[in-house]
């Protein structure tokens, strides 16, 4: 979530607030809401229970990869088939920074994406901002994916959010540039030829929520471009973070499910969704926005850095949620959920009967945040707050071990666990 830490607060005191007001809301369509986009309901999303299979291991300590850098979401850099990509040998990783001159909850509004390499994919040094922070679009910006070609172009999806004219507003859209890394002995590694900045796509109002259409106290999505090739097809995608667009906030029947109590009142605020939008040419600059994979309507506002892991004829979808931003009347944790279907645009279905595929332990619930999982079940993650051996509260800002995640139909496990930020092709 990119707010600043007191506005956190205020929010999620306001969600709590409204938990105690019930009503019954009406079952009619909701304005953009489609018969066939599956969705996650209100029956589904409840009973959320930590087990070893789901908890993530402790952390009351890590290594700092960048000490004067806060580090939070993270991605590798991708071959265009989603394999893991490795430069002359080495393995980068892309993830948000701030300088610590800036306050913990204050780094989003001084987010900028930074590089970061590796011989042996666990040992991490930090490099530059490879484009131009002054053609770069948005006030700052905010998380994506990269994706390298097989001629060393690299694309750099990431959301432009703000504007350089207008301060840090919460105005979001998708965006991409592209360079070239290289590295040799001598000059280490070295980034050109870097291209435009361009904007990919916009919320439309129909499918995505625009600013002007957001209701309630959460700040709308439209963010976290995330570059997908069919495995089957070839064709490519975005697939990223939006809100059901629309004017008119109700529910239907099936957003609800077969539960016994009252809809809060305020629940039809939380409209959640992940899109996706095709690529019309092979340059990746001109995109359709299609129909969502999933809708979370009166469930929860933020489906955060979805992306799809393909594994045969399984097809994960996978989300990040806060505890906070879940409906009034539904109680989930921070974590990593997921979604299974037999093809890309299937009938998703939660994992685990729930959806809840990775959360923190019970007694440290906000350690670790922001995980994305890669091919062969690899889930990086950073350290989020914690409490350290002590059990004084600290404030992270590094990346987490890295853990290893059993997948098998709709179900899976977390293995083991292995080190902070390790990644493999």
């Amino acid at each position: 979530m990119k707010q600043n830490h007191s506005l956190l607060s205020k929010l999620a005191l306001s969600a709590f607030i409204l938990i105690g007001t019930f009503a019954q809301l009406p079952t009619t369509s909701h304005a953009a809401s489609t018969d066939d986009t599956p969705v996650w309901s209100r029956e589904d999303a409840q009973n959320f229970t930590l087990t070893d299979e789901n908890t993530a291991p402790n952390i009351d300590s890590f290594t700092d990869v960048a000490p004067d850098y806060w580090i939070w979401d993270t991605w590798p850099l991708r071959n265009r088939d989603g394999s893991i990509a490795k430069i002359n040998g080495y393995y980068v990783q892309f993830a948000l920074t701030a300088s610590k001159e800036y306050t913990w909850g204050g780094r989003h509004d001084h987010a900028e994406i930074r590089y970061f390499y590796s011989k042996n994919g666990k040992d991490w040094e930090m490099g530059t901002v490879p484009y131009d922070t002054d053609k770069a679009l948005g006030y700052r910006q905010w998380a994506g994916s990269a994706m390298m070609e097989k001629d060393g172009t690299i694309h750099l999806f990431y959301t432009a959010a703000g504007r350089k004219d207008e301060g840090p507003t919460f105005e979001q859209r998708l965006a991409k540039t592209t360079f070239e890394m290289d590295y040799d002995n001598k000059e280490g590694f070295q980034v050109t030829n870097n291209g435009d900045h361009q904007i990919l796509a916009e919320a439309d109002g129909e499918y995505y929520e625009t600013q002007e259409q957001k209701t309630g106290s959460i700040i709308y999505s439209f963010r976290d471009p995330w570059f997908f090739q069919h495995p089957e097809t070839g064709e490519e995608y975005i697939i990223f973070e939006g809100n059901t667009g629309g004017d008119e906030k109700t529910l239907e029947e099936k957003h609800i499910g077969d539960v016994d109590e009252d809809v809060p009142a305020g629940a039809e605020d939380y409209n959640g969704n992940v899109g996706i939008a095709k690529a019309e040419n092979e340059d990746l600059t001109e995109f359709e926005l299609m129909p969502p994979l999933l809708e979370a309507n009166g469930v929860n506002q933020q489906l955060e850095r979805p992306h799809v892991v393909q594994k045969g004829d399984d097809y994960y979808l996978f989300t990040i949620s806060h505890q906070f931003t879940f409906a009034p009347g539904l109680e989930g944790p921070d974590g990593l959920y997921g979604f299974h279907a037999n093809s890309l645009f299937g009938d998703y279905e939660p994992m685990n009967d729930t959806g809840l595929v990775i959360a923190n332990p019970a007694e440290d619930p906000f350690q670790a945040y922001s995980w994305a999982v890669l091919p062969h079940g690899q889930v990086i993650s950073f350290v989020n707050e914690y409490h350290d051996e002590n059990g004084n509260f600290q404030q992270g800002g590094s990346f987490a071990p890295t853990l290893k995640l059993k997948l098998k139909g709709d179900t899976s496990e977390i293995k083991r666990e292995m080190g902070e930020g390790e990644i493999h092709g």
